[in-house]
């Protein structure tokens, strides 16, 4: 079995394990403000530690079933799209960034960190 095939068995498997694990976001979760982010004033209640924030910064982002470009795409997120992150992880190398987010937002999907930017800390590794 190629080095690929483990690497993509193993993201397969945890993703799996990650969402066996994971807790939904609810609708109305809401966060600290971040001196990084251009969201305004937020205040901190129903805040889930276990899960991120980040904004979709790309005209449209593909986010897909595997952490690179040849994964299923699941749905795609629009420029300005606040997202939930669960966790990141390293995948296909997009311009630069091997990091992959795994999100929660109604799908469990990958999306390229390329394109999304943190808002408030960066995401735990998966």
């Amino acid at each position: 079995m190629s080095l690929r095939s483990r690497f993509s068995i193993a993201v397969t498997a945890g993703a799996f394990a990650v969402t066996a694990l994971a807790t939904p976001a609810v609708a109305g979760d809401e966060w600290d403000d971040d001196p990084r982010s251009d969201w305004g004033h937020h205040q901190n209640q129903n805040h889930n530690p276990r899960l991120y924030k980040g904004v979709v910064t790309a005209s449209a982002l593909a986010l897909r079933s595997a952490p690179n470009r040849g994964g299923q795409i699941i749905r795609w997120a629009d420029k300005g799209e606040v997202v939930t992150i669960f966790c990141k992880t390293n995948g296909q190398n997009i311009d630069g960034n091997r990091h992959w987010y795994l999100l929660t937002d109604g799908t469990w999907a990958w999306g390229s960190a390329r394109y999304i930017k943190d808002i408030g800390p960066s995401p735990r590794w998966c």
